[in-house]
């Protein structure tokens, strides 16, 4: 048996130039052009203060302009080119891409999330940047700045590891931080299957948590716009809840891989002309409903899947 020749695997093509560049202002042109709101975005001010405080962290993304020799595409960092503008500096240190794709990379890159937000200041106080500076260079208050500080006191480890990377807002662990340990743990494992991290949620968890699972049992919950007797049912109906969703992980896995040896039943089945033919002469009407199991790509519903 003649052996087929062996064949070279292909370089791997780098994605960005080795060296930086520093290009002016000018010459690097935008693919997109820059909403007329973003100038009076938090963003935009936040970007402004940064810049002006330490300087461009994140360089901008461009590739070389092949009908333009001399000229750039901007592909990623246009709010950080109009700020430069704007601040009167005329030159920056670019990362150029080898792929002129237009597209924003933006979108394939996650938004700081809370806890990481507070790690990276805690970083930054510990090697002794003042909490004011850090407030400048954010554009926000020294008071804010301290509150994503302490965002992770009273928060236990486990719920630190759920929700790292989740998009929550301060106020969400500023409510947590009033239920105990195993309470914390359920709720934060609630919000992660609901994927749901809006503080209207977090206080609905926190309105059907017993009075015996909070960190401050003797004072009395309260809620805005709940009656005692409203999150009393709010209790029984969470608890409910909450069990009926252990006993679904429970048996997620095992009902998962029956629903999958019986899909694979009845495929090999209807591959069978006589039973078939048997099945459309004596109980025609499971031949559809065999059919549609055969056929399924997704043990969701429709509307999830």
């Amino acid at each position: 048996m003649k052996r087929e020749p062996r064949r070279q695997s292909e370089p791997v093509k780098i994605a960005f130039e080795e060296d930086f560049v520093v290009l002016p202002v000018g010459a690097i042109l935008p693919v997109h052009a820059l909403r007329k709101t973003v100038r009076a975005s938090q963003k935009y001010r936040q970007i402004t203060a940064s810049i002006r405080e330490v300087g461009l962290v994140e360089p901008p993304v461009v590739a070389r302009d092949k009908s333009q020799p001399g000229t750039y595409l901007l592909l990623d960092g246009p709010v950080r080119i109009e700020v430069l503008k704007d601040l009167g500096i005329g030159e920056v240190e670019c990362i150029v891409s080898t792929d002129d794709e237009a597209f924003t990379y933006n979108k394939r890159i996650s938004q700081l999330a809370a806890v990481q937000e507070h790690k990276m200041i805690r970083r930054a106080i510990e090697r002794g940047v003042s909490e004011e500076k850090i407030a400048k260079s954010l554009d926000i208050k020294v008071h804010s700045v301290q509150r994503k500080v302490r965002l992770l006191d009273g928060i236990c480890e486990e719920d630190v590891a759920l929700l790292r990377d989740k998009p929550c807002p301060i106020a969400l662990f500023e409510t947590l931080r009033k239920m105990k340990t195993l309470r914390q743990i359920e709720a934060a494992e609630l919000l992660v299957n609901a994927n749901n991290y809006s503080v209207a949620y977090v206080s609905v968890i926190l309105a059907g948590t017993p009075q015996s699972q909070l960190v401050d049992a003797a004072k009395s919950k309260r809620v805005k716009g709940l009656t005692p007797e409203a999150m009393a049912r709010m209790e029984n109906e969470l608890s409910r809840l909450q069990e009926a969703i252990t006993s679904i992980q429970e048996s997620y896995g095992k009902d998962h891989l029956h629903l999958t040896v019986v899909k694979g039943y009845l495929a090999k089945l209807l591959g069978n002309g006589r039973i078939v033919r048997y099945l459309r002469m004596h109980r025609p009407e499971f031949i559809g409903k065999f059919q549609t199991i055969a056929e399924m790509t997704s043990t969701l519903p429709v509307e999830v899947a």
